[in-house]
């Protein structure tokens, strides 16, 4: 499972300018083996219970298309090929998977196959899928086997139909994209109910639109790795109408002979990855792509991930361990030091 490594703040007030009875309200609850957050503002409490109730709903139906720790959800049953095929091996599936599944080819095909829906069988193989965790890793030839499964290239889409052809063996797991793509779906039913002013958040990815009573901008920390697994901040940043996601590798993770192995699979290779990229931060109209594209840029590492990022005009901030192990460089791309011109671009 991915730790997500944003931290939120929200500086709540409760007065308002314009209606002085208006405050942040809340709720929250759990999904995807993680919480979600909904703040927003407004001035009837009795909204809480309709919101909360559509917000459920909403998830409980992502979570019976795509999760993979739902046997019978949609996505495990096309794993399981248990989906009726036509003739022509076509296989039907609901509009929310077919999106998902778009969303993740696009950037499958932008950062030339570092971020791949395939790579479950790997994750799987190292301990850091729904099966168990190993004490071991695997041997060469466990790797070489599961690495002859995983390809993306394998799944045919047909956005137009909504239905997917998959011509090899293939495992798909879309948990490095589901969780963001989810924020933007609540923040959906969460404008339906006329609020516009919020923060969604699920497992640390967030949207916000709006402000704040008396006009303050929602701001989002971007934690900072710590040796201790404490936390501190390496840059404060305002959110409107955008998403935003990070990734990281350095808390997810087993120790076998004093050597780390990350939860974080290089689907090119087989095998965890091993540069000094210690966190990742994308910002993105699209929350879904700003998570699956966090997740590719900390598989390409930093110098190929700043490329990745200048290449598709990608928002990214990025934390790199500082040779001899103490401290860490930031390294920004071009678009994100428009958005945040307090920001130097390049490595700092």
């Amino acid at each position: 499972m991915r730790i997500f490594l944003i931290l939120f703040t929200s500086f709540l007030l409760s007065a308002c300018d314009s209606n002085p009875g208006a405050q942040i309200l809340k709720i929250n609850g759990s999904t995807m083996g993680t919480y979600y957050h909904v703040s927003w503002v407004g001035d009837d409490v009795n909204q809480k219970e309709a919101l909360q109730h559509a917000v459920e709903n909403r998830l409980v139906a992502i979570n019976k298309s795509m999760s993979t720790y739902d046997n019978e959800s949609e996505l495990s049953l096309l794993n399981q090929d248990l989906l009726a095929k036509d003739s022509e091996g076509w296989v039907s599936v609901s509009a929310d998977l077919a999106e998902v599944l778009g969303m993740s080819l696009d950037v499958w095909s932008a950062s030339r196959g570092d971020f791949d829906v395939t790579v479950g069988p790997l994750v799987n193989l190292w301990g850091f899928g729904p099966e168990a965790r190993v004490a071991h890793s695997p041997e060469v030839d466990e790797i070489k086997s599961k690495l002859s499964l995983i390809g993306s290239n394998n799944i045919e889409l047909d956005r137009l139909q909504q239905r997917v052809r998959i011509n090899k063996s293939q495992y798909v797991d879309l948990s490095a994209v589901a969780k963001g793509w989810a924020v933007d779906e609540i923040a959906e039913v969460v404008e339906q109910q006329g609020i516009m002013s919020y923060m969604v958040e699920i497992g640390g990815e967030i949207r916000a639109q709006g402000v704040k009573p008396n006009n303050q901008p929602w701001r989002i920390a971007i934690e900072r790795p710590q040796h201790d697994l404490g936390q501190s901040v390496a840059l404060v940043i305002e959110l409107d109408g955008q998403g935003i996601a990070t990734s990281g590798s350095y808390r997810n993770y087993f120790e076998e002979e004093g050597v780390r192995f990350s939860h974080t699979i290089d689907p090119k290779t087989g095998y965890p990855i091993k540069h000094k990229l210690a966190s990742v931060t994308v910002v993105h109209p699209s929350t879904g792509m700003a998570d699956a594209w966090a997740t590719a840029i900390t598989v390409a590492g930093a110098e190929r991930g700043l490329q990745l990022a200048d290449e598709n005009n990608l928002s990214v901030f990025m934390l790199v361990g500082k040779e001899g192990g103490e401290g860490f460089d930031e390294i920004a791309s071009r678009e994100f030091v428009k958005k945040y011109p307090q920001v130097k671009e390049g490595r700092n």
